[in-house]
């Protein structure tokens, strides 16, 4: 037994030819998350601190669908959501529908700790952290030219998509069809410590051009997000096939009830329940063991264990053709 973290910066359809003005910042940012929760884990956090502080960590970096990065709603706006879970206690945390707050993974742990609920959405949610005191600033904030730019082009080819979708092609013609799997994102930590606690966040914006109030997987538990005293996942992908799969909880099952392992019941989620092109997820058991298997073109990924072995990637490690 010994400690294990991973990470994802969201799954997709993400081109092996993604230009590097695109990939490189996500790479590096991988790298220093990752480098960020391995140094707490060593220090005795807790992994319910870890999987916070990494999360917010990616929520702060502008090129992931999520804080900073999240992508706008068909009116332009921005609304944030995110979950946190501790598996020893299963306490959890979760926001929907949040357009002032900076850190929406620290506000879905604020829910779970100081409240009588598990989840706050829209109205309700801004005025607690109002109440909290949580970092805030005016929803301008969120909206950057570039996450401008996906909308505008998400709507002149009447599609809701994700952050790695390329640019509608021209070509006197109205436009190239997108696969039904090219609508997912998310970022997500899960981390287990030398005892064996676990703990899963998840935060995102959602989908661009996604309908005002609609709510996706990562802040439901079981569906985005979920740990026991057996594993931690935390998903990305399509939101309503993830949540259609109860993802995040049947790997869990899995390994409950049937005596699975970490790497078996992740991969027969994400290859045999969840749709092809829709799932990934990120997963670490009680014992250190790590999983990070997807059925879409590629995931931002990133893990690391005790015993020295790391990862930092995007695509499938073996080209078989098969992910």
């Amino acid at each position: 037994m010994g400690w294990a973290i991973a990470l994802h910066g969201g799954a997709g359809d993400i081109p092996l030819n993604l230009p590097l003005e695109r990939r490189l910042p996500r790479e590096a940012a991988l790298h220093r998350c990752l480098q960020i929760g391995v140094d707490a884990l060593k220090s005795n956090r807790s992994p319910l601190d870890v999987v916070e502080l990494v999360v917010r960590e990616l929520e702060n970096h502008p090129n992931f669908n999520a804080g900073i990065g999240s992508v706008l709603t068909s009116d332009g706006t921005v609304e944030m959501e995110a979950c946190i879970m501790d598996g020893n206690t299963k306490a959890c945390g979760a926001v929907s529908g949040l357009t002032t707050v900076v850190n929406a993974i620290s506000l879905a742990r604020l829910v779970m700790e100081k409240t009588p609920h598990i989840y706050l959405a829209f109205d309700g949610a801004e005025a607690f952290a109002r109440e909290q005191g949580v970092e805030t600033v005016d929803p301008g904030h969120f909206i950057t030219p570039e996450n401008i730019e996906r909308l505008n082009q998400a709507k002149e080819a009447n599609r809701v998509q994700i952050d790695y979708t390329p640019p509608v092609q021209k070509d006197g013609i109205r436009d190239v069809p997108v696969p039904e799997g090219d609508q997912i994102g998310t970022v997500g930590c899960v981390a287990v410590d030398g005892h064996g606690n676990l703990a899963s966040a998840t935060s995102t914006g959602g989908l661009v051009n996604k309908m005002v109030g609609r709510i996706g997987d990562t802040p439901i538990i079981g569906a985005g997000t979920y740990a026991n005293n057996l594993c931690a996942v935390s998903a990305t992908g399509k939101g309503e096939a993830i949540i259609r799969a109860t993802v995040a909880r049947d790997v869990a099952a899995l390994m409950e009830y049937k005596g699975l392992s970490l790497e078996e019941a992740a991969a027969h989620v994400v290859h045999k329940c969840a749709p092809k092109g829709t799932a990934g997820l990120v997963a670490v058991s009680a014992t250190g063991e790590v999983a990070m298997p997807f059925n879409t073109t590629g995931m931002f990924r990133a893990c690391a264990t005790e015993d020295g072995y790391t990862e930092v990637t995007i695509w499938p490690l073996v080209q078989n053709g098969d992910v």
